[in-house]
């Protein structure tokens, strides 16, 4: 847990002191990429407090989501059809669910003490 804690810290450092720009004609993609890594992140935090987190299963998960999401919009924007809300959708209400059942988990932990 300590390590991916310092590597959620080193990674904010460095998003705000490495100039990384990209187009804004990708911003809608990495949105949309960034919402499916972040259900990712709180899905294996969720898993990680049940004590069911595998590393190989968080990893494949984190970057498949995030490609097929952003595969998702790319697909959907060359057709004219707005598939991104698909992503958004399903992401998003994931990552409420996850939320709110890692809050249950620590209301449980702490009430149990």
């Amino acid at each position: 847990m300590y390590i991916a804690i310092l590597g959620l810290i080193i990674g904010i450092v460095l998003g705000f002191y490495v100039p990384i720009t990209y187009p804004t004609s990708y911003s809608l993609y990495m949105s949309v990429a960034i919402l499916a890594a972040l259900d990712s992140v709180f899905g294996g935090v969720r898993a990680y407090v049940q004590e069911k987190f595998e590393t190989f299963i968080f990893i494949t998960g984190f970057f498949g989501n995030a490609i097929l999401a952003g595969l998702l919009a790319y697909i959907g924007d060359k057709l004219g059809v707005p598939l991104y809300y698909a992503a958004i959708f399903t992401f998003g209400g994931r990552l409420f669910q996850n939320f709110a059942i890692l809050r249950r988990l620590m209301i449980e932990k702490i009430r149990e003490k």
